[in-house]
């Protein structure tokens, strides 16, 4: 099961929701990424020095960072991407790993928003650098404004959350994400598209009423 949606719109939240109640390994390349650049190891290495010069990971690193993850989880296991892939270049690298290992894409679910609606979640965030715990000014302010409720540290709100920043990141995901869908949607995987822009609950209940929709009699 894929989970593709812009920035903003919940797909950590649905991936974690949907792993639980199914019992899938939730794959996450940020994830992969810490966890090998921390743990040392050859692929890591080789991201950290793309890492550390500011630049993107090349899509053969994140693809074989991705082929090693699968690899290592048993056969019966499900498997939820969430955000990866992010081309059509690393699409066609995972259908072809995917196919390798005897597996298959079942569902590709899109999560949708308005950007108005994904730039004011974002540029809202405010997290906690000492707990991790995250706030929305908006929607789930701090109960004392500017400081974390559970060790009172100043919250801070990164860069990559400003306004103008996030419009931009919308932007190349739009770019980007266009061809993504039309190449699932020219495969057998079926593509359905979820509102993102509701409650937690309610965007879970819709993509559980997708999955059930396409479930084999």
């Amino acid at each position: 099961m894929i989970l593709l949606g812009p920035p903003g719109v919940g797909k950590g939240t649905q991936g974690v929701l949907l792993a639980d109640v199914h019992g899938l390994s939730r794959i996450v390349t940020g994830d992969l990424l810490r966890s090998a650049r921390a743990e040392g190891t050859e692929l890591g290495l080789e991201a950290s020095r793309y890492m550390d010069a500011g630049e993107l990971v090349p899509d053969d690193v994140m693809n074989a960072m991705v082929e090693e993850c699968l690899e290592s989880l048993p056969d019966d296991r499900g498997v939820v991407f969430d955000g990866f892939p992010r081309t059509v270049v690393q699409a066609t690298a995972l259908q072809g790993t995917l196919e390798g290992l005897g597996r298959s894409i079942e569902h590709v679910i899109v999560l949708e928003a308005d950007n108005d609606v994904l730039v004011r979640r974002i540029a809202g965030r405010r997290s906690c650098p000492e707990c991790g715990c995250v706030f929305n000014i908006y929607s789930t302010p701090p109960e004392q404004e500017g400081l974390c409720d559970r060790d009172q540290s100043p919250l801070v709100h990164r860069v990559d959350d400003e306004p103008d920043t996030v419009r931009r990141r919308l932007e190349v995901y739009h770019e980007l994400t266009e061809p993504l869908i039309a190449f699932y949607e020219a495969s057998d995987a079926s593509v359905s598209y979820v509102p993102g822009d509701k409650a937690v609950e309610d965007v879970h209940s819709a993509v559980q009423s997708v999955i059930l929709l396409m479930a084999p009699e």
